[in-house]
């Protein structure tokens, strides 16, 4: 696997970034009480094939949907639904879209009416945790170096870094390497090089940071019902930063 993309390459892949962020920017929106995650699913697939491109999530390993969506206490991954959204909830919508073989990854977290000021303060942590992860992030740099940037803000804000679910790299393949950790040591870990392309998505909760599976099989859950927050984006690595693609 070619973990290093070429201009081309990369110049594809913001093209499908674009589409994902437009995407994902229409589904927020309808994101609202009264909703179920299963019609949000099914905007989703219909914008993206509008735009000629394709889910790329559905099928993948075994995932039967386009969009995951990940309500309240759960983290990742979770099966669209008969949920009915409703005030009060969280929900983390995370999205894929393979535009010319290459695929791109971005998530955000929405709040569904009025939410309690300590549940916003847990999104705006994990926003920013982001942005400080992506401003580390360039040639020469570990994963280390980022997840331990993110570490030290979030920490230091009192919210817990779920361990066992990292970023990833991507390309062909929806997840490929290296692993991108949302903690860790200074100058540990794989040194990105220009050209990489990775998805950093800090995954926040309230509580504690042990997980457990979801009913679905398929969705992670925190272990002790807290609510959690994640955030992603799909960025290029150069010498002098990162180039944010899905946006």
């Amino acid at each position: 696997m070619n973990l290093i993309k070429t201009p081309e390459e990369v110049n594809i892949m913001a093209e499908g970034g674009k589409i994902l962020a437009a995407v994902l920017k229409e589904v927020e929106k309808m994101a609202v009480a009264g909703m179920t995650t299963l019609q949000l699913d099914r905007a989703a697939e219909a914008l993206i094939l509008r735009y000629g491109a394709k889910p790329a999530f559905k099928g993948y390993q075994g995932f039967p949907y386009s969009l995951c969506t990940s309500v309240n206490e759960v983290i990742v991954h979770g099966f669209p639904s008969n949920y009915v959204l409703k005030n009060g909830d969280i929900v983390g919508l995370d999205l894929g879209v393979l535009w010319k073989g290459y695929n791109t990854d971005m998530a955000v977290t929405v709040a569904i009416g009025e939410i309690p000021f300590e549940t916003k303060r847990l999104m705006d942590v994990t926003k920013k945790a982001l942005k400080l992860g992506i401003k580390k992030a360039r040639a020469g740099v570990t994963t280390g170096d980022i997840g331990n940037t993110i570490q030290r803000y979030v920490e230091d804000q009192g919210f817990g870094i779920i361990r066992d679910l990292q970023g990833h790299g991507i390309g062909k393949g929806v997840h490929e390497e290296p692993g991108v950790p949302n903690y860790g040591q200074r100058h540990k870990g794989t040194k990105l090089e220009e050209g990489m392309v990775i998805c950093i998505e800090p995954m926040l909760t309230m509580g504690g940071i042990t997980i457990k599976k979801a009913k679905d099989g398929y969705g992670f859950t925190t272990r002790d019902g807290s609510l959690s927050a994640h955030f992603e984006h799909t960025i290029a690595i150069f010498k002098d930063g990162a180039r944010i693609l899905t946006q």
